[in-house]
């Protein structure tokens, strides 16, 4: 296996302090174009919803965008969160961005919610949502329905009704599982469909899960061997010390989340530095979070990716990039999350 694995990129759609959700979504899809240009393999958005510093809330929506912006990279969901949705209006979604961009679109599905539980009941209350304990069923109609075939409806009066999620579909989305746990990975191994563990989130459990998936995967016709590949947090500049100034907002961040403080826009590096001085909020995790997220100069960040890749038997890492920005960096460019995949693929 090569020491050097293909590079992807996953993209929460970060708002920093001040910034609209115009300027980020602006300076997100100017990612997008760029790493197409510098030949990371696809490109996917995640969901989330009533978050101050994440403006991915609308996966199919970003990836349309972002097809319009690029030429080869392949782009998609990581992942949409089935249970806030219909499974015929995302099927109908992503065939529709596959006949946007042919052979270049994803499907990540994923069974946890992306909200607290306030915003999973609105989501049930002001739309079309689905029973998260059909979760595999759901995942196999999705698959059925996005086929040039199609699906067939089963009335119990005996009769049957074909449905289709685009009406000639020569190209099919391809669907991925996501998860940060056993259940996704087995249930990714039955159905015989690829699988992302979640590694960026939590970094726990990744062996136990890769292991669970392959040993249990059973080839289907839309995959016959496993496919996996693994997430990770990067920030890479030209040296060290900026990396880890340009990590510290995340992290605090991170720190807020698992901490249970109240949500805020993402600091910029002057921010972050200034209050983790009276309020040491990301200390204690910063051990941690260093160990496992890739932070420092190039060479050292693409020599630690190669080994992180190796290690676990796959040929490409899909790289979270949460560079914060400096006070005066333009607000509508990402670019301390730039510098990253210029780095990266230097």
């Amino acid at each position: 296996m090569s020491s050097s694995p293909a590079l992807s990129v996953l993209d929460l759609v970060p708002v920093r302090t001040g910034q609209s959700s115009a300027d980020a979504v602006t300076a997100s899809l100017g990612l997008a174009a760029r790493a197409d240009e510098l030949g990371y393999r696809r490109y996917w958005f995640a969901e989330h919803h009533n978050m101050p510093a994440v403006a991915s809330t609308t996966p199919p929506v970003l990836v349309a965008a972002a097809a319009g912006r690029t030429t080869r990279i392949r782009l998609g969901s990581g992942g949409v969160m089935l249970p806030n949705h219909s499974p015929l209006v995302i099927a109908e979604q992503f065939a529709a961005l596959e006949a946007i961009a042919p052979g270049r679109i994803d499907l990540g599905l994923g069974r946890a919610p992306g909200s607290d539980p306030v915003i999973t009941q609105l989501l049930r209350q002001s739309g079309t949502t689905s029973d998260v304990e059909r979760f595999p069923d759901h995942v196999r109609d999705i698959a059925s329905l996005v086929h040039p075939d199609g699906a067939t409806v089963r009335f119990t009066s005996g009769g049957t009704y074909d449905v289709h999620a685009t009406p000639s579909a020569t190209t099919v989305p391809e669907v991925w599982l996501l998860g940060s746990s056993d259940y996704s990975a087995q249930l990714a191994a039955a159905m015989g469909l690829p699988y992302v563990f979640a590694n960026h989130f939590s970094g726990e459990g990744l062996e136990r899960a890769l292991d669970l998936y392959r040993q249990g995967f059973q080839p289907s016709e839309r995959l016959a061997a496993p496919r996996t590949f693994l997430t990770a947090n990067a920030v890479v500049a030209p040296t060290l010390a900026e990396a880890e100034a340009r990590m510290l907002p995340q992290a605090r961040m991170m720190a807020r989340l698992r901490g249970g403080r109240p949500l805020v826009a993402l600091e910029t590096v002057e921010e972050a530095a200034a209050a983790e001085a009276s309020d040491a909020l990301a200390t204690p995790l910063l051990g941690a979070m260093r160990n496992r997220w890739f932070v420092g100069e190039p060479a050292d960040v693409r020599e630690r990716l190669g080994a992180f890749a190796q290690r676990h038997g796959v040929d490409e890492v899909m790289i979270s990039p949460v560079a914060a920005p400096y006070d005066a960096e333009p607000q509508d460019t990402a670019s301390g999350r730039l510098q990253t995949l210029e780095l990266l693929a230097g």
